[in-house]
């Protein structure tokens, strides 16, 4: 009831904003054109940002990743970022797809979206700097042609480029048609007649500043509207002073529909950036007057004419973000307690997907770590169902210093409805991750986060490979290690010993720093495994012909001899799948150990 609900009312604003713009097209043609442009404007930014998410959008989210150690490096990358893109959007939206992957901290982010509100005022100095002074649409016409050509390119970097120049094209001829629409538009109409002093002029126009920018998306094309207007005498000072204000509102509508499906930390970085700016906002509202004699004085020090309410109007737009930013900057901490008190964690249910039911975008980099990362809330519930299926427990394996004793003095049988726990907290996170590898695979990923995460889903099914295997082995396993039943038992305890050395030593690598950790270990184990059957082969041969064990018992035996072997090749596999560093050198090192026949072709 609550989506149908949710769908009209978005079809009835749609409807209303429509009639309005019929209307306004109706009894203006002049203000047809100015509503072209910022179409025009806003194509160019879609165009714009689609181009640096093929182009540079590998490099932006390694950047993100390497950059955000520190607060003062996020928000160094949050304005950078957002100067050479041009979209605070998409920054915004990278930072809360990391955050929900786990590749950054919250107060990264935090800092992230602090530099990018500092970017947008890039933005700003362009329009007023150049685009309302020159005649921009002189170099929109080449940007245009030469941008069509390497769209239609296969190679994905022309096309990326392609987009790129395309997007600039769109937004220089965007912003001519806005002058030309407003140049034309005063000649009939003084908009100036409109304008409101005092208080209620700041918050009407604040108002109207979060609302167009609500309504277009962009506070871009809010700030291009109001310098173009500024310019050509449409807009009082002042009055734009306070739409100015108000774009910095309404731009938070984006980071919160970007984490509508985002786990609660995406949600914790947009409500972030709704109090950063509201609050930036209000402060700007409140000093409105001194920050005023401010920007005079410094545009009077840059030389910036005292009849250049363009110029002015960007300085003012920088001074109260970095304004913003000097007042929040010593509350991040009590920002982020009462971000973690109004969005707690949620208690983790090891049924559901923690990482993969994020929304993640199309960005590879968290795409990726979000996949690791369910792999391994796979593996410990596929882990803790095999040991306890084998009368074992994932938790004293990993803390035990000598696992055979551990093993041999596991003798009750853990009451556990294997199947049940199966479909529960296995079979159905298999099928989300399976389902989530499906639909990522339609996007156009690069070919090594492709191969990543085919590799990540092979360990996902090695897991319920492994878990099916424990499962043929749990009713002789209960039956000759529930108490003494002599060489039969120790044969047994012998297979269950195997298990547990791997899930111990699996521990040790987890708990290994990043850096430090290789799965060359996991590979010679790979190695031995070769030769473990024929060891037991050969002990149960020598219990048979000694009379110690019946030949039934030896048969069972050997077949879940056979089920442990695959159990720990698929263990072994799922962990070499999440363990591997696919950028490393030393993963190729790894990968031609896995594989010797790699080896041997090269010689």
């Amino acid at each position: 009831m609550k989506t149908l609900i949710q769908q009209h009312s978005t079809a009835l604003r749609l409807a209303l904003i429509l009639g309005l713009l019929m209307l306004a097209f109706a009894v203006s043609t002049d203000f047809q054109r100015i509503a072209a442009g910022v179409a025009v404007f806003l194509l160019g930014m879609m165009m714009l940002e689609d181009g640096f998410k093929a182009l540079a959008g590998s490099v932006l989210e390694r950047l993100l990743a390497r950059a955000t150690g520190t607060l003062p490096r996020a928000m160094g990358f949050g304005v950078a970022a957002t100067a050479i893109t041009q979209s605070s959007s998409l920054v915004s939206v990278i930072s809360i797809s990391f955050l929900s992957a786990g590749l950054i901290t919250l107060q990264a982010g935090i800092g992230i979206i602090f530099g990018a509100n500092l970017g947008t005022t890039t933005g700003a100095w362009l329009i007023a700097g150049v685009g309302v002074k020159v005649d921009i649409a002189a170099y929109a016409l080449p940007l245009l042609a030469l941008g069509t050509v390497l769209m239609f390119q296969r190679n994905p970097r022309s096309h990326g480029a392609g987009q790129v120049l395309t997007g600039i094209g769109l937004l220089f001829l965007g912003i001519a048609f806005i002058k030309d629409g407003f140049d034309a538009f005063s000649a009939g109409f003084d908009l100036t007649r409109l304008a409101l002093a005092g208080v209620v002029g700041l918050a009407v126009y604040t108002g109207l500043g979060a609302l167009a920018t609500v309504v277009m998306q962009s506070s871009h094309a809010t700030m291009l509207l109001v310098i173009t207007a500024l310019a050509t005498g449409q807009i009082g000072y002042d009055n734009a002073l306070a739409v100015a204000i108000g774009a910095n509102i309404g731009t938070t509508v984006t980071a919160l529909i970007g984490a509508g499906s985002a786990n609660f930390q995406g949600k914790r970085l947009a409500l972030a950036h709704l109090i950063f700016n509201t609050m930036t906002a209000f402060v700007a509202l409140v000093l409105i007057v001194p920050l005023r004699f401010a920007v005079d004085g410094i545009s009077d020090a840059l030389g910036i004419g005292a009849d250049d309410f363009a110029l002015r109007l960007a300085v003012f737009h920088t001074l109260f973000n970095v304004l913003g930013i000097g007042l929040m900057i010593p509350l991040i901490p009590r920002l982020i307690k009462l971000l973690e008190r109004r969005i707690a964690t949620p208690s983790p249910s090891i049924s559901r997907p923690h990482f993969i039911a994020a929304q993640l975008g199309d960005f590879p980099a968290p795409i990726v770590a979000a996949l690791q990362n369910e792999l391994w809330h796979l593996y410990r519930n596929a882990a803790a169902l095999i040991c306890e299926g084998l009368n074992m427990r994932l938790d004293d394996l990993r803390a035990s210093r000598d696992v055979a004793t551990t093993v041999s003095r596991s003798r009750e049988v853990i009451g556990v409805d294997f199947d049940s726990r199966y479909h529960d907290k296995v079979k159905s996170l298999h099928a989300a991750i399976l389902d989530f590898t499906a639909s990522k695979g339609s996007l156009a990923l690069p070919k090594d986060a492709q191969a990543r995460l085919q590799e990540l889903r092979d360990g996902a099914n090695a897991l319920v490979r492994a878990v099916k295997a424990a499962k043929h082995m749990r009713a002789n396993v209960q039956r000759f290690t529930q108490g003494e039943h002599g060489a039969i038992t120790s044969l047994y305890d012998g297979l269950r010993s195997e298990i547990g050395e791997l899930f111990a030593e699996i521990a040790q690598l987890e708990a290994l720093p990043d850096d430090q950790r290789s799965v060359l270990t996991l590979l010679e184990d790979r190695a031995v495994l070769a030769q473990t059957y024929a060891t037991h082969a050969q002990r149960a041969e020598r219990l048979l012909q000694a009379r110690q064990i019946s030949a039934g018992n030896a048969a069972s035996f050997l077949n879940d001899a056979r089920y442990t072997e695959e159990l720990l090749l698929s263990i072994l596999e799922a962990a070499q799948a999440y363990f591997r560093e696919p950028d490393s050198a030393l993963a190729e090192i790894e990968r031609i150990l896995e594989n010797p026949e790699d080896k041997a072709g090269m010689s």
